[in-house]
């Protein structure tokens, strides 16, 4: 598996869905639909059990694309007030929750509102989860491991081109 580290994000790894190759340089990685991978791993993150870390809070924020200016002023914070959240991993619940409807809403999850509500119930719960996404059938899917158990969290809606 490969583990991906894009954007600081330190629990997601790859089952398929790349190539390895040797280059002049070293060696080098290409992702089989790079765009709707980010999707799938927003949408798992916008799903899984616990509280955002600030890496995965960014990834979110910079997916949707909004710059921590503009967050800030959607939430009545200033952009340091966003940069601190990022970096601490300190993220107000509210915020948290919010980051990921807005996602869903933007992407067009078909997890309903209620079910990104029962995530908030779980904030407090669970923080440590690993974010396993593989391509099957010409399409990224994510399963988001707790404590050895395996939960299907979200499949995507898009091809792999």
């Amino acid at each position: 598996m490969y583990h991906f580290t894009d954007g600081g994000l330190r629990n997601v790894w790859l089952k398929n869905g790349y190539t390895e190759r040797k280059t002049p340089y070293g060696d080098g990685i290409s992702f089989h639909d790079l765009d709707g991978l980010v999707i799938e791993i927003c949408r798992a993150l916008s799903l899984k059990p616990g509280k955002l870390t600030g890496a995965e809070f960014r990834y979110l924020r910079n997916a949707l694309p909004m710059s921590q200016k503009m967050l800030g002023q959607l939430f009545g914070y200033t952009e340091q007030a966003v940069a601190k959240w990022e970096k601490s991993g300190k993220v107000p619940k509210a915020i948290d929750l919010t980051i990921r409807l807005l996602f869903a809403e933007k992407h067009g999850s078909n997890k309903r509102v209620s079910t990104l509500i029962e995530t908030l119930n779980t904030l407090d719960l669970a923080s440590d989860s690993k974010i396993v996404i593989k391509e099957e059938h010409s399409m990224w899917i994510s399963n988001i491991e707790v404590e050895q158990e395996s939960l299907v969290r979200s499949t995507a809606d898009h091809s792999l081109t």
